[in-house]
């Protein structure tokens, strides 16, 4: 069992091919986590855009910020900018920082918490 700031140095197996094994700790699946997120909320911002171009079938915008929420508010936000994309939309254009900044405060908050966190 893990508690409070050794939850980082927690050692997690994943087994590919069965023969292959990758140790990765917690903060590594954290990072590969948001990296992915924050890809795909980029993408689909793009992809949302090019569809607005033609005229075709859109993303939903709840969806758009149901990607921003999860961990993808970075991608999302460069999204925006990049492809000049739901810049007009003030709830795009203040909700989407609000959610990064919403989420730099819980980060901050746990870290920085007497609370110790009982992983496995």
């Amino acid at each position: 069992m893990i508690y409070g700031k050794n939850l980082f140095h927690k050692r997690h197996m994943l087994s590919i091919q069965g023969d292959i094994l990758i140790y990765m700790d917690v903060i590594t699946l954290i990072i590969i986590y948001f990296a992915v997120v924050n890809f795909i909320s980029f993408v689909v911002m793009g992809v949302d855009k090019y569809k607005a171009k033609k005229r075709a079938w859109r993303i939903p915008e709840s969806t758009l910020f149901v990607l921003a929420i999860i961990g993808g508010s970075i991608g999302s936000i460069a999204g925006m900018h990049l492809f000049h994309h739901k810049t007009r939309h003030w709830y795009f254009l203040y909700g989407m920082p609000a959610i990064l900044v919403i989420q730099i405060l819980l980060v901050l908050a746990l870290v920085f918490s007497p609370i110790e966190f009982l992983i496995m």
